[in-house]
């Protein structure tokens, strides 16, 4: 029996186009637009990053598959509209690549990573000016809005810190945790007002993303690993639970963190 043929990225695009036909495609893609799939883009880069953090290397192709249809929907969609294909999008970020790296592809050299890294800032700086776009000096020119909030939050910290605003190491960052921890406390305490409690609340946020970077912790990666170890300890709760022959629902507050202790204790010591 021959070898199965493997498919490439035009059978990606050709795919894709059959799945948007309006005559022949499947309802579902037809119906879908930028804003409708933006959503899913999204779930699939963190799908990658899951993939990654769990080291499955198998599931990693899978989801980077799931992610390079992202970009071809969005493409195919782009397409359709008269606005650019899936060749203008290698095209654009294959220039990019080479103009922001003159060091590889050019004869420009850096003394050190510090150096290569403002040259970066520098070449985007030039290349929002080419584009037109209203001159902003700011150091905090550029970071974009479309990012995470906690990503759009640590790369305002770094450009701040690389003007010298920012605390020397992490124990002013833990004295301000305290410090917002407490003005939530007060707003619970002088009646739960909603606006000042979400005031309050992402100030706790934007200092825990601060302490995870002076920690050398990514934010993300850290809000994973807790993700997972809560989810193995709930399912381990319930495992007790059901065999002690009573649903965990049918537990009380105080016999649940009872489980939660019981569950915990299963875990390797160096586990908290």
């Amino acid at each position: 029996m021959s070898e199965a043929r493997r498919h490439g990225m035009d059978d990606l695009l050709a795919i894709m186009a059959r799945l948007r036909d309006p005559q022949n495609g499947c309802p579902w893609d037809v119906q879908q637009d930028f804003s409708t799939i933006a959503p899913y883009t999204i779930e699939e880069a963190y799908e990658v990053a899951d993939a990654i953090d769990r080291k499955d290397w198998h599931d990693l192709r899978d989801e980077l598959g799931d992610l390079l249809l992202q970009v071809a929907f969005h493409a195919q969609m782009a397409k359709e509209a008269n606005l650019f294909e899936f060749a203008d999008v290698t095209q654009a970020i294959s220039e990019k690549m080479i103009r922001r790296h003159p060091h590889v592809f050019g004869d420009e050299s850096y003394d050190d990573l510090d150096a290569q890294k403002q040259a970066w800032e520098d070449i985007k700086a030039a290349e929002r000016a080419a584009k037109g776009e209203q001159h902003d000096d700011s150091a905090l020119a550029g970071v974009s809005r479309g990012l995470p909030e906690w990503k759009r939050a640590l790369k305002l910290q770094e450009r701040a810190a690389k003007v010298g605003f920012d605390w020397p190491d992490e124990q002013p960052v833990l004295d301000k945790l305290l410090e917002e921890v407490g003005e939530v406390r007060a707003e619970f305490a002088n009646g739960r007002d909603v606006q000042r409690l979400q005031d309050e609340i992402g100030d706790v946020l934007f200092v825990v993303v601060n302490l995870a970077r002076h920690a050398g912790v990514d934010f993300s990666q850290a809000l994973r690993h807790a993700n997972a170890k809560f989810e193995r300890r709930f399912r381990a709760m319930e495992q007790l639970a059901h065999a002690g022959g009573k649903p965990l629902p049918e537990h009380d507050l105080a016999s649940q963190e009872a489980l939660w202790q019981r569950a915990k204790a299963q875990e390797k010591p160096a586990s908290s």
